[in-house]
């Protein structure tokens, strides 16, 4: 079977758009070449082609010295990808060739086609995700290397060809998964300027004329298919074969802090998508963490005691549903400073993402951890509600004793890489998580039940705080141990659910 290009694709009869090859300018240098911004930043840049008349291609650059380059030029620029999910209830699969790349470069071997891209005219973006250790300052990075090492001291670099050059700056997209990142890009730019003695000119255009986004970027990207058997039925029902198919969550968002302007400059308002520019993308990284990651960490410990292994599942489970829905719209978003309406639709939309019928997410994969996850996703909402009401949340109170249940579950036996315990059904599982806090547990495998809560709560190095000064907490707490304890998970979340407390 042939090999996807242009040539290949308008054989196979695909009557999808694409954008033809050299038909468009290269308006964006991209870092990073992996599944993620594939299925992501590339998805909404060809999608304004198509529905905006943006007219311009992406030119991906590989961060490190392995990477994709090879393949993406064998097929010209062309991928398959596919959005899978669930949308009101529907499976969903969308198919989609992406056109949007221009070429691949590598800049171990290609660094001043790299550098001249830089120089172009008609460059208006650069758009990076090059994993949190992307953006870091690496002294060892130096001007004259070819190229230098970190990718902010590439970025310098290309930026002083484009200042030299006499072109106007530039708005950089910068993805990577770590708090205020185009910030911190420009922080590490500005630090090699002043290093390399690059002077006060430049220094003045970079901070002036360009402009350095935060972002925050929601979608997960499962990436490539790894049954051969079914891409081997994709490549058939395709008629071509594609070595970079892709695959990511039907699910959306991509959020850019900027002014107004720059919504009116980018293309994707315009084409209807779903890219937001906003004043400061911190409450909607909040409302993320508290909502999507909340409502993982606050329900799947006690749904995993309750006998479920799937998250997919346990959206058809009345009980387990409703007891997220509840954490979610009674306790979550009542205390969040963002439009409510936004937040329920968003909310609504996790139903859909945790009920991918293409995603076997499993409960202990997200139980990985889940004593810094208590802390950093739903501890927050958990003492915001009880400030803000004078009361206790029962559904995040409930899930908090669900955690300490799920820790100290007839544990079996301490080994050096978990804790092994049992749930009611009989069978064991391993407890992943730091190792002071599987000897924590571990110390406790035989306290008493009112001895445990007070020790947990009162723990300030898992908490950072002494959380049997909240008035009720530990009491509740207790209670609803107990209650786990004696009726089961699934019964103790659903005398949350049927609380007075509503």
């Amino acid at each position: 079977m042939e090999k996807l290009n242009y040539e290949v694709l308008k054989k196979s009869g695909y009557d999808g758009y694409i954008l033809g090859k050299g038909a468009a300018p290269v308006k964006v240098l991209q870092f990073g070449e992996g599944n993620f911004l594939r299925a992501f930043v590339d998805y909404w840049f060809d999608m304004s082609n198509e529905r905006a008349g943006w007219n311009g291609k992406v030119a991906l650059v590989q961060p490190i010295a392995q990477g994709l380059t090879d393949l993406i030029n064998e097929q010209e620029g062309l991928y398959t990808l596919y959005l899978r999910g669930s949308e009101n209830g529907e499976k969903v699969n969308r198919k989609r060739v992406i056109s949007v790349v221009d070429a691949c470069y590598n800049p171990y071997r290609d660094w001043e086609a790299v550098k001249a891209i830089a120089r172009s005219k008609d460059l208006e973006y650069v758009a990076s995700n090059t994993t949190e250790a992307g953006i870091v300052y690496d002294p060892d990075s130096k001007f004259d290397q070819v190229p230098p090492v970190s990718f902010p001291a590439k970025l310098t670099v290309l930026l002083y060809e484009r200042f030299k050059a006499g072109q106007k700056g530039l708005t950089i997209l910068s993805c990577e998964l770590i708090d205020n990142n185009g910030q911190e890009l420009r922080k590490c730019v500005l630090r090699h300027i002043e290093d390399w003695g690059l002077g006060e000119d430049f220094r003045n255009w970079v901070e002036n004329e360009n402009l350095f986004c935060s972002t925050l970027v929601d979608r997960i990207v499962p990436g490539r298919i790894r049954d051969p058997k079914e891409v081997e039925e994709i490549n058939r029902e395709n008629g071509y074969e594609d070595a970079l198919l892709d695959v990511g969550e039907v699910f959306g968002v991509w959020y850019i802090e900027g002014p107004e302007a720059l919504a009116e400059k980018l293309p994707f308002r315009k084409a209807g998508l779903n890219v937001h520019v906003v004043p400061e993308v911190a409450p909607y990284k909040k409302r993320k963490v508290r909502i999507l990651n909340g409502a993982h960490t606050g329900f799947v410990l006690g749904a995993y005691l309750s006998g479920q292994n799937i998250v997919r599942d346990c959206m058809h489970n009345e009980t387990i549903h409703g007891f997220m829905n509840k954490l979610l719209f009674k306790e979550v978003i009542p205390i969040l400073p963002l439009d409510k309406k936004d937040c329920e639709n968003f909310a609504a939309a996790v139903t859909d993402r945790f009920n991918n019928p293409f995603v076997d997410h499993l409960l202990m994969s997200i139980s990985l951890n889940s004593t810094s996850k208590w802390k950093a996703r739903d501890l927050p909402s958990l003492l915001e509600f009880h400030e803000k009401f004078g009361k206790l949340p029962e559904a995040l109170v409930m899930g908090f004793a669900a955690y300490i249940a799920f820790y100290s579950n007839d544990l079996q036996r301490r080994e050096a890489d978990g804790l092994i315990a049992k749930r009611p059904a009989g069978n064991e599982y391993k407890i992943q998580d730091d190792d002071w806090v599987l000897d924590f547990y571990w110390e406790h495998k035989d306290a008493d039940a009112k001895t445990l809560v007070h020790d947990v709560l009162s723990d300030e190095k898992m908490w950072d705080q002494d959380l049997t000064k909240v008035p009720g907490l530990e009491a509740k707490v207790l209670e609803d141990l107990n209650l786990i304890r004696e009726k089961g998970a699934e019964a103790a979340y659903a005398a949350a659910v049927a609380s007075s407390e509503d």
